[in-house]
């Protein structure tokens, strides 16, 4: 405890009586003109729009003038629902410049979820990309319209709103007359107030807004960049392309650039990365769990296609070097001149050119967050010598309270608490954790609140965890998502579910079994591996394109059965899928069985395949 206590009392101290704005200051003079943000909006090939730190404040204070004098007060919210762009950033600087809150919008809410946000924050100005988006808000701009609406596309604007062009020429023709009451409001934002509100995406009811503060932020930053133990001469590179309204992406992708510098690439669209990632060749990545699963697929792919065995051999043979290398790092273990020579020289010879071929050579740090990390997952990026360093924590504690870093990692955990957190495990086992990263609250809900936030302070998390002898923390699943058969068995879905998505061909899966004797599934094939499977099976193009048809088809519904026979082989009795269902659809974000951020909404599938679960108990 006096460590932990010792630790928040020097970060503290680091960032005490700052904001973001200050820190966002105080990069921009060390940088200056170094490009800061780049994206691909109306350039060709491989070119990229880019930003220095120099314009990208001026600019952010040019809208900040531009929000003033459309009446834009402190303490007022501006809602931003737009792709990874440059003016999304720009739109959030200008926000908080201006002393309100920029709060980034998810661009796959329903018009209602839109119109219960709009109602419940009461954004002064809305700012929104395109059509689709204008689209979305229809419900709630027709309610209560906010002060203003602006429209990055021109050609989407609606009567009465302006263009971002307009909004930005407004904002450099008053900077000079507002450049005084533009410094005095950021330079008067204290740390306790609200940095953003982030509407989390919720896999019921309606969403609730977590407010994160500006000391929320800065600490969760100083605390990271301990964990990461990172230098000041880093050459930081990184690709953004989650969406701003995900915690993990705001603080990675807007506030620690804000904070510590460097130059990030703005992806709009994630089909895009794999491309994306070869130009850039970041030094730092992220994703989500399923994202390295969908890159661990591409990998296997073109491994699998490889039909020289000398080369197919040598492959695998460095890929366990990789793997014991990684290992050999964990903590607690030591890694032998050997083994190092070893890795050197396979890393050099084979694993680099690999990894280069995604454009992942540079890579220096790699993590993932959201949901936890399929272990055979975290195992094959270790063969290529990636240490995946997972990290766990929720919007409510501003991202991560545990993570795993180059000083102490565990293949299989989320790492130990961060410098100055806390976290501990209640008596059922569900994780704790508590430090200045913690919400002030739920935006005008306090009822939520106090179920978050108990009266010591301890942020309530909902998980259920494992913390080993060293501090290393597991999650195990979600508290309220645990199965209990009918046997009165306790069972994790999540793992059930991990196990199934390590076949290349299941795209997702639910696992179900409460109050019943025994756990089915609900399988999904993955859109981009099972034409590809199915064409090497020697089914026809167009019929291999059809996932309907391919849900049906007795060769791939035993390839898919074999899959299910062996995670069956890896689960208890009482854990093992009995029977199964193989749906003819895709889930994603937009048919709802997926939030936002690619985690499973279970009672939506609960609701959505009622009958198709029901038939799998029937006999």
């Amino acid at each position: 405890m006096t460590d932990v206590l010792a630790e928040r009392a020097e970060i503290d101290a680091q960032i005490a009586g700052r904001s973001i704005a200050h820190a966002f200051a105080d990069t921009v003079a060390r940088l200056g003109d170094a490009p800061a943000y780049s994206d691909k909006v109306g350039v060709e090939g491989t070119d990229w729009r880019t930003l220095s730190w120099n314009e990208l404040r001026d600019q952010g204070l040019d809208v900040a003038a531009a929000l003033i004098d459309l009446g834009v007060e402190p303490g007022d919210r501006v809602a931003i629902m737009a792709t990874n762009r440059i003016e999304h950033i720009l739109a959030d600087i200008g926000a908080m410049h201006a002393g309100a809150t920029g709060m980034s919008i998810y661009n796959t809410l329903s018009p209602s979820q839109v119109a219960y946000v709009a109602d419940h924050s009461t954004p002064a100005v809305v700012i929104l990309e395109n059509a689709d988006h204008v689209a979305r808000w229809s419900d709630a701009l027709a309610a209560a319209a906010p002060t203003q609406v602006v429209v990055i596309d021109p050609t989407a604007a609606p009567a009465g709103a302006i263009t971002w062009d307009d909004l930005v020429k407004r904002g450099q023709s008053l900077r000079s007359e507002l450049d005084a009451e533009i410094a005095q409001r950021w330079q008067a934002i204290s740390p306790e107030l609200p940095a953003t509100i982030l509407y989390t995406s919720g896999t019921t009811g309606n969403p609730k807004g977590v407010v994160i503060t500006h000391r929320n932020v800065l600490f969760e930053v100083a605390s990271t960049d301990k964990t990461v133990g990172a230098s000041e001469d880093e050459d930081l590179v990184t690709v953004s392309y989650l969406p701003y309204a995900h915690i993990a992406e705001r603080v990675l992708g807007i506030y620690l650039p804000q904070v510590m510098g460097g130059h990030l690439h703005l992806v709009a669209d994630p089909a895009l990365l794999v491309a994306s990632l070869g130009q850039v060749k970041p030094t730092r990545f992220f994703g989500v769990p399923r994202v390295w699963e969908k890159i661990q697929t591409g990998i296997g792919g073109l491994l699998a296609m490889e039909t020289d065995e000398n080369k197919k051999k040598a492959v695998a043979d460095a890929m366990a070097t990789g793997l014991e290398y990684v290992e050999s790092l964990q903590y607690g273990n030591t890694t032998s001149p050997e083994l190092q020579a070893r890795f050197d020289a396979v890393n050099a010879a084979v694993l680099t050119p690999m990894k280069s071929m995604l454009g992942l050579e540079r890579v220096a740090w790699a993590g993932s967050a959201s949901a936890p990390m399929p272990i055979e997952t975290a195992r094959f990026f270790a063969g290529l010598g990636f240490s995946i360093y997972d990290i766990y924590g929720m919007t409510e504690t501003c991202g991560a309270v545990t993570a795993c870093g180059p000083s102490a990692f565990r293949l299989g955990t989320v790492g130990r608490a961060q410098p100055g957190i806390e976290v501990r495990l209640a008596e059922d086992g569900e994780i704790l954790a508590r430090g200045p990263v913690t919400t002030t609250g739920y935006h005008k809900n306090p009822e939520a609140t106090a179920e978050l936030i108990d009266a010591e302070g301890w942020v309530h998390t909902g998980d259920i965890g494992e913390i080993d002898e060293d501090g290393f923390v597991k999650v195990v699943d979600r508290k309220k998502e645990l199965i209990i058969t009918s046997a009165g068995k306790n069972i994790a879905p999540s793992n059930i579910e991990n196990m199934l998505k390590e076949s290349p061909l299941v795209g997702h899966a639910l696992a179900y079994g409460e109050g019943k004797p025994y756990v089915v599934a609900i399988l999904t094939l993955d859109p981009d591996v099972a034409p590809i499977v199915a064409g090497k099976m020697g089914i026809e193009a167009e019929a291999a394109a059809d996932l309907t048809a391919l849900s049906t088809n007795p060769a791939i519904l035993g390839l898919v059965g074999q899959a299910v026979e062996k995670c069956n082989e890896r689960l208890s009795r009482p854990e093992q899928v009995k029977k199964w269902k193989l749906l003819p659809v895709e889930w994603t974000a937009e048919s709802a069985e997926l939030t936002p951020t690619l985690k499973l909404k279970r009672r939506v599938v609960h609701t959505n395949y009622a009958a198709e679960i029901t038939a799998l108990y029937e006999d």
